[in-house]
């Protein structure tokens, strides 16, 4: 725990027992494991090639169908599955529905158009919902039946248990919540990947009456190791779940890691990855909002629009219709531009390099983990990343990732999408007091670091950079877990009788809990660490 020497990676005892190597390119532990197949495979038109848009939207306003269904989360799936179109694309779809497709609809003045625009309106948000919502009390003024369902939409929608299992590795965990409206209940179960940036891995409806056989599947699925279960309040668990759907989200953007025909389903799940993802987001927003800084995850250079998608949005809108119009143009590829352009390097001529003064705060840790650096500007990304290891007691075991504006620099990778650290410098792509860049180690533990510019400085003779001017707190050990793995362990060594805590005193090499100090933090040491490098 202190910053004058380096050692080789620890893990910790529950963590050592099975690792896998680390990488943001595989699950070790996934739902398909875990959970069984909880519903009929999908035949939504995103998961089948060749069809009629229109066609789709006289089946989806037909009568049947919605009209029929006896339970409002079949129509809320339907509803799911149409909109999840546009996750590929964005706004432009959301102009497109409201535009185009919900005044499609409330012209059919159909049973089941109505039925569609009130399932639309249950499970989209804002903009999108405020209009189907519209469209729908127009109809029903109008003297339109409503489907039989239509009541229970309008009842509140209330939280059961919230469950998180993680594997002891924290190579993976699974999120499992049970939601109650009406006199019906049933189940949404979310696998996590944390060699993924902790990026949801799969999404899927389970009915209440099969939480015990799933949870049982889930805590056989450890093999050699146990799954730990523990219970999360409303707030927290949207916070974990949206910050995995987030993540997901982005990586399904980026050029390099968008899985083709993301609006399929995959392999092992019963239905589209996109829709389930939709169907609970809208059931995050019944849960109370955490009181913790909502987690963010990076773009890279560039953000893919599937040309099929564009393709088929464009036709579900009609030719020569004003929304899609807009759509940002792509390449044959469908790449579209979303990052600006990296700034070219100082030059001589430009004059002395003034020092940023930079805080470095650990995300998400309570209270805050933080160290207030000096460096010079033209110090090189990779320079940095050396930096921040010294300051933080990070053994540079694992990999890394810059995300800036003008993309994600660490170990170059084509398939990951980041480019060289050493070619780029912190001046590039924080060209100023104010500029904001993010830094994550390790990324099955994902300690994510804010970096902010706070201020430029002129450059002291007399001093040596880099170096620390202020800080809080020692940072945790490595391989602990992450933030969360970090405050079990500080409650572990805070309670002499928990079964883990000799064991932690001897991974931490430590005789007593006493020894243990996590408010140690001392700006001198790290800057005689930092000497070394000093230039």
């Amino acid at each position: 725990m202190t910053p004058s020497g380096r050692q080789t990676c620890r893990m910790s005892p529950v963590s050592r027992r099975r690792r896998a190597k680390k990488s943001r390119k595989s699950a070790r532990w996934s739902a398909s494991a875990a959970t069984p197949a909880l519903r009929a495979e999908c035949d939504c038109p995103s998961c089948s090639a060749g069809f009629d848009p229109r066609q789709l939207i006289d089946d989806l306003t037909s009568d049947e169908g919605l009209n029929e269904s006896a339970d409002p989360l079949q129509a809320e799936v339907m509803a799911a599955t149409l909109l999840s179109i546009g996750e590929l694309v964005g706004e432009p779809f959301e102009e497109a529905l409201i535009g185009g497709l919900i005044p499609d609809f409330e012209a059919k003045a159909t049973t089941g158009a109505l039925a569609m625009l009130l399932a639309i309106a249950s499970v989209s948000d804002d903009r999108m919902a405020k209009a189907a919502s519209v469209a729908a009390d127009r109809l029903i003024a109008a003297g339109l039946a409503q489907p039989s369902w239509a009541a229970e939409l309008d009842e509140p929608l209330t939280v059961g248990d919230c469950w998180r299992f993680v594997d002891p590795r924290r190579t993976a965990s699974m999120l499992v919540c049970s939601f109650h409206r009406a006199g019906r209940s049933h189940a949404m179960v979310m696998s996590v990947n944390h060699l993924d940036c902790g990026a949801a891995d799969t999404v899927q409806l389970a009915d209440t009456d099969q939480l015990p056989a799933v949870i049982k599947l889930i805590r056989a699925s450890g093999e050699d190791f146990e799954i730990r279960q523990m219970a999360l309040d409303p707030a927290e668990f949207r916070w974990q779940v949206e910050s995995a759907l987030d993540a997901r989200a982005v990586h399904d953007s980026g050029p390099s890691l968008f899985r083709a025909g993301a609006a399929a389903a995959d392999d092992d799940e019963s239905l589209s990855y996109p829709a389930m993802a939709l169907l609970l987001r809208a059931r995050m927003r019944a849960l109370p909002a955490p009181d913790r800084t909502k987690a963010q995850h990076g773009n890279g250079d560039d953000q893919l629009i599937q040309p099929a998608a564009m393709e088929l949005l464009t036709r579900l809108a009609g030719a020569g219709r004003g929304p899609l119009g807009a759509l940002p143009s792509a390449d044959a590829r469908g790449r579209t531009a979303v990052g600006a352009m990296l700034p070219a390097k100082r030059r001589k001529s430009e004059g002395p390099v003034p020092v940023y003064q930079l805080k470095v705060a650990l995300r998400g840790a309570k209270p805050p983990i933080w160290r207030r650096l000096e460096v010079p500007a033209d110090t090189s990304l990779a320079r940095l990343h050396e930096i921040i290891q010294v300051a933080f007691d990070w053994y540079d075991c694992h990999l890394h990732v810059f995300e800036t504006p003008y993309g994600e620099f660490g170990a170059a990778d084509a398939e990951l999408g980041h480019r060289p650290a050493a070619s780029v410098t912190l001046e590039q792509v924080a060209p100023g007091a104010g500029s904001k860049i993010r830094y994550t180690y390790d990324f099955g533990d994902d300690w994510q670091h804010d970096i902010q510019v706070e201020k430029v400085l002129d450059r002291n003779a007399a001093a040596s950079y880099p170096r620390c001017t202020g800080g809080r707190r020692a940072a945790p050990p490595e391989d602990c877990g992450g933030v969360w793995g970090y405050a079990d362990l500080e409650r572990i060594l805070a309670d002499p009788d928990h079964p883990e805590h000799d064991d932690m005193l001897q991974w931490l090499g430590l005789d007593d809990a006493t020894d243990f100090d996590p408010d140690a933090f001392d700006a001198a040491a790290v800057t005689k660490a930092l000497s070394s490098g000093a230039r």
